[in-house]
């Protein structure tokens, strides 16, 4: 469940979950049993041969997610998922270009690297000219220097600058940015986002490969916001550790796929059979409201530590996708601090990842099964840690 063990036997506390995959907790066992009992059944046919699992599974999901959103396309990864929404975008909308936003991560493909708005992340020696970033949602660092709400949400203005071109097919982004450093939107970005993108014709893509299937405090991340998108992807999460991707559109944009399309593992019994077990097990536990419950609680915590030690700079994120960007004197990121932090973590029996441009953005993303007592531990791990920092800067 929340634990893993090393070659020794000793525990430690995972509040990394696999970065963001564990929803539902390590080998459990009603998903295990599942999985194993269709392993003896059938293990795969590739989707050209139709089988009731994956169709259970579009079901399942047609339900889940917002809106009219109803029509999936599965494959092995998020990677894959974001390079399938992708192209389905410019089949729907006859454009070829894309805006995408700093800091954030689509993939490992070479369009999906294309897409990504961390440099660390883009391998591509050759890069298209076909995708345009913009800046973040990043309130604590904006990139105009402006305070929300006063703002006005500029970060999202510079979307229409972009788009009123009329080439673009679609907009591209996570709800809550993973590895940029959990960046999380203000209460109306979306909503601006969305009125934007209509005005134009332009598509709006939800990756949440990340921050799907009950982390953040609902089912989805962009349902905090209350808007539905054209395309949604996601991964991780959804099987639990079994490796499976997929794509979600409504009726309208899934008919613009005429050619034919398949993917040999995408799908196939056991990754559907997992994906169908780990919503179930969210659905029937109430994960998403635990991790609501729990990230609250957490958040609460942290923001006590901040109070406490000024190395932490900012505590935000959305039910149990929670961060704290990690600063020395003028904002200035600390890396190298916390890059101790994460180690001494580790030596003490807990996991815990970086993330963020600079990589000073401690964060966490555990199964959604742990207890207040295991946040308890990590709050009073952490601050033992931080007098260390601050002690032997």
């Amino acid at each position: 469940m929340q634990y893993l063990y090393d070659h020794t036997g000793k525990q430690y506390l995972d509040f990394y979950g696999g970065v963001s995959v564990m929803n539902a907790g390590h080998c459990n066992e009603e998903i295990v049993e599942k999985v194993c009992e269709q392993m003896r059944t059938l293990q795969h046919t590739t989707t050209i041969y139709l089988t009731q699992q994956i169709v259970d599974l579009a079901k399942k999901l047609a339900h889940i997610t917002p809106g009219h959103l109803k029509r999936s396309f599965f494959c092995a990864s998020g990677s894959e998922a974001n390079d399938g929404a992708a192209l389905l975008a410019q089949h729907h909308t006859k454009r070829q270009k894309f805006v995408a936003v700093r800091q954030g991560l689509h993939g490992r493909t070479r369009f999906t690297m294309n897409l990504t708005g961390i440099p660390m992340w883009r391998t591509d020696i050759y890069p298209t000219n076909d995708v345009t970033h913009i800046p973040a949602a990043y309130c604590y660092r904006c990139a105009y220097g402006l305070s929300f709400p006063a703002c006005d949400l500029r970060c999202a203005q510079q979307l229409e600058d972009v788009v009123k071109s009329g080439d673009c097919a679609a907009f591209i982004v996570e709800p809550i940015q993973g590895n940029g450093g959990i960046i999380t939107p203000p209460h109306g970005y979306f909503n601006r986002v969305r009125e934007i993108l209509d005005k134009y014709g332009t598509l709006l893509i939800t990756d949440e490969v990340q921050t799907g299937f009950g982390r953040t405090g609902r089912m989805f991340a962009i349902d905090h916001w209350d808007v539905v998108p054209d395309i949604m992807t996601m991964a991780k999460g959804i099987a639990n550790g079994t490796p499976l991707g997929a794509f979600t559109t409504g009726d309208a944009i899934a008919s613009s796929y005429t050619r034919p399309g398949a993917s040999t593992t995408g799908g196939n019994p056991i990754s559907a059979t997992a994906a169908l077990a780990t919503i179930n097990v969210i659905e029937k536990q109430q994960l998403p409201w635990q991790a609501k419950e729990l990230g609250d609680y957490f958040k609460e915590k942290l923001v006590a530590l901040q109070a406490r030690h000024s190395t932490i700079g900012e505590v935000r994120g959305k039910g149990l996708t929670i961060s704290a960007e990690l600063v020395k004197e003028n904002k200035i990121p600390a890396t190298e601090e916390t890059d101790f932090i994460i180690e001494e973590f580790k030596n003490r029996g807990v996991l815990a990842g970086k993330t963020g441009m600079s990589r000073n953005v401690l964060t966490f993303q555990p199964p959604l099964v742990i207890t207040r007592n295991d946040i308890d531990h990590v709050v009073e791990t952490l601050d033992k840690i931080l007098f260390m920092v601050k002690n032997n800067p």
